[in-house]
């Protein structure tokens, strides 16, 4: 039933959270991306046969929802059930029969599923105590593993569409710019531009005709900030567009989700579905008499596509290619006309600051980047997941504290933060605050929020070799500094790697970067070289050391190196054999074992493996 008036909106919400206070217990189960490769669906089916079977809902008072991603991928799939906030990781459909009768029924909680504390070794029973999650502070994330993502009236019941009434009915365009601006909120997608800024000036250029946009590519590597915002909470970002369309006077605009995106993309369109049913898309919204409405366009998986101009030529059905930075798109943009692009995590984040105030998103974060940042924290560190926190927070504390540290207790080695354009930082920066300007000095980039943690098992050289190889694949080969200075810079790259580096190749690298930044079109060639100028930055002596001294002492470039067994910390388990796919290790039982230099292939299965770290490198 459409939603014609701001009064109905409130009747609405009354009734939705009246049907939400009357769920006694409620059993979240995490149905995003990482969740479901577990298994989470299974999990829900059986809960739901279970509960069914046994008539508990109304006995119980119960409720049974799927969610979007809780964050804690590492520990999927997630089951928390509220209002105890018990938390219960790893959950199988055979546990489902004894959470039903201890833990629904009988109130217990089961030990073994619950979170287990790598420091104290000591069981967490409710997720708002986990390190992991109490140090977080949500605002894009803010109902993403509360509500179902499936549903406009679970969204409502948590305040959903509140923000867009009051700033279609108690608020001109001006006033809703000048919050967010007051806000200091800055483009998440990875360019950090003040948002108030951008709409302003599509507000004022002269035209009968502007847009407003979405951008959901998100092609960096290991990020899913965005993917899970869309999976999670649909309703939220399409609130936000419409906001924004307000602001800036757009009557239509279209979020770009990238093709492997299929659970987004679902979401996605089922809640632009129910928001224009309701009327909150489409003609006279809210009896405001403003319109507007949004529709999806799939991307074909282009990194470069998440340039803005590429972007817009993609939605437009052209060629995905950059143009000069000189036009830009506010003034002319999509089909030429004024257009706002801002991305999935901004969005998000406008409903709050209009519900909240600009005041308390400011109070946030640092001067220039208030508010909170979302990551994606992957890597070698104990607990990845989708992770957000206030903007200044430094990186040890995301990576240690939040992050649980490295793997194994190895040392850590180096950050790589902003995706395949950002930089890798070493361990005397650890201490720096996160946040848009801080990073970009320390020769990274906030980028849209992918953070990738390496322990010392990492080979630098080979991690910037790893994405100048992607974004030699990814430019689109418009202008020759990017598509020829990229692809020149990889060839010296897997040169050192290959043992085959000469003498000044440093040099030529500095030189040819210097080039690239300077003359290329867009954002990912200016970018480009930052993977290689910023671990040249931090760990020249690797460079130096692969191409004077014929090593990588990381272990990872197979021609420069080979392992061995340390006759003092092999204890004979016979790991490593039963590793090793080519039969190069020998020895007996309970007896110092010996590698085979002539047919190892230095793949590193014996180190993996190895529970003394008894394999070393030479």
């Amino acid at each position: 039933m459409r939603i014609a008036t701001v009064q109905s909106l409130k009747v609405a919400a009354k009734k939705a959270r009246s049907e939400r206070e009357s769920i006694k217990t409620e059993v979240l189960v995490c149905a995003g991306t990482g969740c479901l490769a577990n298994g989470s669906l299974a999990v829900v089916e059986s809960l739901e046969r279970s509960i069914c079977s046994r008539k508990l809902t109304a006995e119980l008072k119960l409720g049974l929802k799927t969610t979007g991603c809780h964050g804690f991928c590492e520990k999927g799939p997630l089951v928390v059930i509220q209002p105890k906030g018990i938390f219960y990781k790893g959950v199988k459909p055979k546990d489902v029969k004894e959470i039903i009768e201890k833990t629904l029924i009988s109130g217990e909680v089961i030990e073994r599923l619950l979170y287990r504390d790598p420091n104290t070794k000591e069981r967490i029973e409710e997720y708002t105590e986990i390190p992991f999650y109490s140090r977080q502070l949500r605002i894009a994330l803010r109902n993403i593993g509360k509500i179902d993502p499936g549903s406009i009236d679970d969204y409502i019941a948590v305040g959903g569409y509140a923000g867009l009434a009051t700033a279609l009915t108690e608020m001109t365009p001006e006033e809703v710019i000048d919050s967010i601006t007051k806000s200091g909120l800055r483009g998440r997608g990875g360019g950090g531009f003040p948002a108030g800024r951008k709409w302003k000036t599509c507000r004022n250029a002269p035209a009968e005709t502007r847009y407003v946009l979405c951008n959901a590519d998100e092609g960096d590597p290991g990020a899913f900030m965005d993917r899970s915002i869309c999976e999670g909470d649909p309703h939220a970002v399409i609130e936000g567009m419409v906001i924004g369309a307000w602001a800036v006077g757009a009557n239509s605009g279209s979020i770009y989700v990238r093709e492997e995106y299929p659970l987004a993309v679902k979401h996605l369109q089922l809640a632009i579905d129910q928001a224009r049913e309701k009327g909150f898309l489409g003609d006279d919204i809210l009896g405001s008499g403003f319109s507007y409405d949004v529709h999806i366009a799939r991307g074909g998986g282009a990194f470069v596509c998440g340039e803005s101009s590429a972007l817009m030529k993609s939605v437009a059905g052209e060629v995905g290619e950059p143009r000069a930075k000189y036009i830009h798109s506010v003034i002319r943009g999509l089909h030429d006309q004024p257009t706002v692009l801002n991305n999935v995590e901004t969005w998000a984040n406008v409903p709050w600051i209009i519900n909240e105030g600009a005041e308390k998103f400011a109070t946030l974060g640092t001067g220039k980047s208030t508010g909170t940042k979302a990551f994606s924290l992957v890597g070698k560190v104990k607990n990845t997941g989708l992770v957000e926190v206030p903007m200044g927070i430094t990186l040890r504390e995301i990576i240690f504290e939040i992050g649980g540290g490295i793997i194994g207790d190895r040392p850590f080695k180096a950050v790589q933060t902003g995706g395949p354009s950002g930089g890798c930082l070493p361990e005397d920066k650890l201490d720096l605050p996160v946040d848009f300007d801080t990073l970009t000095e320390a020769g990274s980039m906030m980028g849209s929020g992918g953070m990738i943690v390496m322990d010392d098992r990492t080979c630098m050289v080979d991690t910037a070799r790893y994405f100048l190889e992607f974004l030699v694949d990814e430019s689109c080969g418009k202008c020759i500094p990017c598509r020829e200075g990229v692809h020149q810079l990889h060839c010296i790259l897997e040169d050192i790697c290959a043992g085959e580096g000469q003498p000044g190749d440093i040099e030529k690298i500095e030189s040819l970067s210097d080039v690239i930044v300077s003359a290329s079109l867009c954002a990912l060639g200016k970018s480009a070289p930052n993977p290689i100028l910023s671990t040249l930055r931090y760990f020249r002596n690797e460079y130096e050391a692969h191409i004077n001294d014929g090593k990588c002492a990381a272990g990872v470039c197979r021609n420069l190196f080979s392992f061995e067994i340390s006759e003092e910390a092999c204890v004979g388990c016979g790991l490593c054999i039963k590793a090793c796919p080519v039969d190069s290790i020998l020895g007996e039982k309970k007896e110092v074992h010996r590698i085979n230099g002539k047919t190892c292939t230095r793949c590193g299965a014996c180190r993996n493996i190895c529970a003394v770290d008894a394999i070393k490198v030479v």
